[in-house]
């Protein structure tokens, strides 16, 4: 089955918020780089967490006749990276992801960010919150 790039960076976002990872970000790479289309970028609470999301996706992604290109750093569990071509996943213990920070160097990608009840709020820096009307 094949997922447009989009659908299958969704379907990965969702699929790591189903295994409990944390802090989802979706970036769209696309005009920025050749490589892959999206970056889909999560925390892990510890190493054997971080290999779960990765078996989770993994598998999930097999049942739809999707496997992942390449697959990096599963043994040590700091950052976990699952090369689906068109996304790229990227499990990250908080540690690793505040070091390394990739949501700061490929800060002119559009973002969006996976919120716990499974809907992408867009982030441009900050999130707008409405202000309250007067009355």
């Amino acid at each position: 089955m094949k997922l447009s790039s989009t659908r299958l960076a969704h379907s990965l976002s969702h699929l790591a918020l189903s295994k409990k990872a944390s802090d989802i970000h979706l970036l769209d790479v696309r005009k920025l780089t050749e490589m892959t289309d999206y970056f889909v970028i999560c925390t892990a609470n510890a190493d054997l967490h971080g290999r779960a999301i990765a078996d989770g996706l993994s598998e999930e992604m097999e049942k739809k006749k999707i496997h992942p290109l390449h697959r990096e750093g599963y043994q040590q569990g700091q950052w976990i990276l699952l090369d689906f071509v068109d996304v790229v996943v990227h499990i990250f213990l908080k540690e690793a992801r505040e070091f390394y920070n990739l949501e700061s160097l490929w800060g002119d990608a559009r973002r969006k960010v996976l919120s716990h009840n499974g809907r992408f709020r867009v982030y441009n820096g900050q999130f707008k919150l409405k202000k309250p009307r007067k009355k």
